[in-house]
């Protein structure tokens, strides 16, 4: 697998959850949240490092 894929897989694992943190929140379920944003940011920045 090259890296772009890998990257790409990445950020759209990130957005996914971004997603599911939007919605999470919105429905006050506010630990979920925090936990798949989290969770959102580790996989950003694990493209980012890939990347490099």
């Amino acid at each position: 697998m090259s890296h772009s894929v890998i990257v790409v897989v990445l950020l759209a694992l990130a957005g996914f959850l971004a997603g599911g943190a939007f919605t999470t929140w919105k429905n006050n379920s506010r630990f979920l949240a925090a936990i798949l944003g989290i969770c959102a940011v580790l996989a950003v920045v694990g493209a980012v490092l890939w990347w490099r």
